[in-house]
């Protein structure tokens, strides 16, 4: 069967408008305030905006009671970009972005992988309530009987790249197919294999110290 070239045109045309629909890059923070976020938190008591406020493009998260917010929106393969800091002249606490999250919240977390934002360790990887991943065995890690957590898992990162609390950093996360891959401020941190494969939501956490976030873009990806 022969095929016009103005089909064959119209198909490239197609395709490359499919191709760059699927790459664009969303903006997490847009639009009316948190509208397109969810949250869950242990005080049921406590509304969402009593402890996240979005202001001038800067997400600000006082830390308190534990919990975290997570998108209404899932994504399976994507890079996620965002800058945060811990907020100025204040004691950094910790804190955590939560990916590919499954299924309903377990504590004041829920099954998922997080990238650590705790200071001193951006870019530990952890899997917690049975999140599989894999990483290098001299950085491995297993934490047996936690008091809420129970038994989780998770790699050390490769170095350190945070600047002094107080100053904006930026996470650069990739999750592609099985491969978890991490950035701090431009330099490679750290990375995990054989990660769960699953759509889910993106989270941020509260836990224990203000933090601010901006800048907060996810890009979707191609499945592998």
């Amino acid at each position: 069967m022969r095929i016009g070239t103005s089909c064959l045109v119209a198909l490239f045309v197609a395709v490359l408008a499919s191709s760059a629909k699927a790459a664009e890059k969303v903006d997490l923070l847009a639009g009316d305030g948190l509208a397109g976020w969810h949250y869950h938190l242990v005080d049921k008591d406590v509304k969402k905006e009593d402890v996240w406020s979005l202001e001038d493009g800067i997400l600000k998260c006082k830390g308190t009671p534990l919990g975290y917010l997570y998108t209404k929106q899932k994504f399976q393969d994507f890079k996620l970009t965002l800058d945060w800091r811990w907020a100025p002249d204040t004691k950094p606490g910790n804190n955590g972005v939560l990916l590919r999250i499954a299924g309903e919240p377990i504590s004041f977390l829920p099954k998922c992988a997080e990238a650590q934002l705790r200071h001193g360790d951006a870019g530990d990887l952890w899997g917690f309530y049975g999140f599989k991943l894999k990483g290098d065995e001299a950085r491995w890690r297993d934490v047996k009987g936690h008091a809420e957590l129970g038994d989780f898992w998770g790699v050390g990162k490769i170095k350190g790249a945070e600047k002094e609390p107080g100053q904006w950093n930026t996470y650069e996360i990739t999750m592609q197919g099985g491969k978890l891959t991490v950035l701090v401020n431009g330099e490679k941190v750290n990375e995990a294999t054989d990660c769960d494969v699953l759509a889910g939501p993106i989270g941020l956490q509260s836990e224990g110290g203000e933090i601010h976030f901006r800048n907060v873009h996810v890009t979707p990806l191609a499945a592998e």
